[in-house]
């Protein structure tokens, strides 16, 4: 059976915001092994949506559609699908009710307009919304069976989560029952690994004979600075299926090592913080941060995770060297000697910060992000890294060339893994297809690193 997504809206077509919702939805319809055959795009026009409609239910056994169902005049949804159907539009008192307490709940009053939400297409059966005024519905028009929900990302997968694959769902078996065993579905499961250090490129190498038969895929795709794998499994059997997605996982884990940080089943998996957050947390373990080029990111992204106030203790931006040498006790003839971005410095703001917040773990960056400030001896892209712990520091340079806001971005995510390998025992190295100019000491040592920055 086929399905297909069609997202509205003039922001959309201009560029404005980024579909996301595509993706939201396909991932989704992945895992109840749907295919996707179509995806579309269309203005708030309603001769623009009356084609994409017809087009829809001439093709798709299922039409996902996405935005367009707000109270403003430009969301014409489900005016345009009852209208392109010929249908009329009947007031849901249900869905009326529903409305207005949510605006009751939040402390609103309801305007008129919001009452047009309340209108579906004759025979619709309403999805409702629990966190938006945007119920959506579903119809079907021949073969194809529609579903119209909101265009708010949070408000779409509940109701897809809730409403809309459960309906495909009980869809998708009595065709099967219709069908007859030789017919019966595959069970698909599917997922995510997220990695850190290693080109896409290099992945595929690295993973060149794995999920090479046809009941069981690999997919790649680049979120920088992480790579994430996608393994698909297909079978007959939800348990084959649950076997065999186990393994190739388990031999993708055992290829890359510590390069596999995160996994999950959905379409986000664990972000570095938040399972170096946990690691902290399952080892007692506590950090501050002093930072200099990253200018507070590794302490924002420490903080973006609930909870992170029981090993997060705080962080310096120290982004002067007066504030390197008042803040963290960087001495001022090392700094005078041999600058801000160098391995002496970025290994006492590291040791400084971890002694003055009493935490297990100090982590320090200085660099120098760009576009301008390079020599030829400290070029754009340069930064040092170091880890202070009890069992000694860690330094190292690389060189990121890559745009101002991708190198802080880089370079926090490389001091946020160090902690994780820390933590797990594993070798403390950076991203492979960046590579550094120089060495660095191995965990555990006192000394420092040999690299020059250059």
């Amino acid at each position: 059976m086929k399905a297909e997504i069609i997202t509205i809206g003039d922001e959309l077509m201009r560029g404005e915001i980024v579909d996301s919702n595509k993706a939201r939805i396909a991932e989704r319809l992945l895992l109840h092994d749907l295919d996707c055959r179509h995806q579309v795009s269309v203005l708030d026009d309603p001769a623009d949506m009356r084609d994409a409609f017809r087009r829809a239910a001439a093709r798709s056994d299922f039409v996902l559609v996405s935005g367009g169902l707000g109270p403003t005049r430009d969301d014409l949804t489900t005016e345009v699908l009852a209208e392109t159907f010929g249908r009329e539009l009947e007031l849901d008192p249900e869905s009326l009710t529903a409305i207005e307490a949510f605006f009751s709940r939040v402390g609103r009053e309801m305007v008129e307009t919001n009452r047009k939400q309340a209108y579906f297409p004759t025979d619709a059966d309403v999805l409702p919304n629990p966190i938006g005024t945007a119920p959506g519905f579903s119809i079907r028009e021949g073969r194809a069976v529609f579903f119209a929900m909101p265009g708010v990302p949070r408000e779409l997968d509940k109701m897809m989560d809730e409403q809309v694959l459960p309906r495909i769902e009980a869809r998708l078996d009595a065709v099967s029952r219709e069908a007859g065993s030789g017919e019966a579905r595959h069970f698909v499961r599917a997922a995510l690994l997220a990695t850190f250090g290693l080109g896409e490129s290099t992945l595929e190498a690295e993973l060149a004979d794995l999920a090479r038969e046809g009941d069981v895929e690999l997919g790649f795709r680049t979120s920088f600075p992480d790579n994430f794998l996608r393994p698909v499994a297909r079978a007959a059997t939800a348990e084959e299926a649950d076997r065999r997605i186990a393994e190739v996982t388990r031999a993708i884990r055992e290829r890359l090592g510590p390069v596999v940080y995160g996994a999950g089943e959905g379409d986000t998996p664990d972000t570095m913080e938040s399972l170096v957050g946990r690691l902290l947390t399952e080892h007692g373990m506590t950090v501050a941060t002093a930072e200099s080029c990253t200018g507070g990111l590794i302490a924002e992204r420490f903080t973006d995770v609930p909870g992170s106030s029981a090993y997060f203790l705080g962080g310096v931006v120290s982004y002067s060297n007066e504030a390197k040498t008042e803040m963290l006790g960087v001495s001022e003839d090392v700094l005078a000697r041999e600058g801000a971005v160098s391995e002496p410095v970025v290994r006492a703001m590291a040791e400084g910060v971890r002694e003055r917040f009493g935490s297990d773990f100090g982590v320090a960056t200085s660099g120098i992000s760009g576009p301008d400030g390079g020599t030829p001896e400290k070029p754009v892209g340069l930064v040092w890294i170091a880890l202070a712990s009890a069992t000694g520091t860690h330094t190292d340079s690389f060189v990121f060339q890559v745009d101002r806001s991708r190198h802080r971005r880089l370079s926090a995510q490389v001091a946020l893994d160090w902690i994780r390998r820390s933590l797990i025992g594993a070798e403390l190295v950076g991203p492979s297809l960046l590579r550094r100019s120089g060495g660095g000491s191995m965990p555990g040592s006192n000394g420092a690193s040999g690299a020059n920055a250059g």
